[in-house]
């Protein structure tokens, strides 16, 4: 795929969050949160689950088949860096369903497991 990639920093997804999807682990608690965002909007169960806590972690997702994911915005982040154990990402994700617009804004929270984030659930 040569095409920016849907999370929104305007690198080509293969040198973006495709590299993540393919086995590399995002280096933040962000750069996970756009990976999952971009999971979603090119449907990458796997991955979904993959980055998911396995305490919180669900047996089977279903993906909404007729969504599509529009816009990704970061708006606040709290830990989630190299040195940080624990992190909390703010975001707003624009989406369209069954022709509708829609907007989603949650707040993430994300701790890192055997050197690699994670996402545990929504705050």
């Amino acid at each position: 795929m040569t095409e920016n990639c849907p999370c929104g920093l305007g690198e080509p997804y293969d040198d973006c969050c495709g590299q993540y999807h393919r086995g590399a682990e995002p280096p933040s608690a962000e750069l996970l949160m756009r990976a999952r965002y971009t999971a979603y909007a090119v449907g990458d169960r796997a991955f979904l689950l993959r980055t998911w806590h396995e305490k919180t972690r669900p047996r089977a997702l279903t993906l909404e088949g007729n969504q599509s994911w529009q816009r990704l915005t970061i708006l606040a982040r709290e830990g989630g860096g190299l040195f940080d154990s624990e992190g909390v990402v703010e975001f707003r994700a624009r989406y369209t369903q069954d022709g509708r617009s829609g907007v989603m804004h949650d707040r993430s929270r994300f701790v890192k497991v055997g050197g690699a984030w994670r996402y545990v659930d929504e705050l």
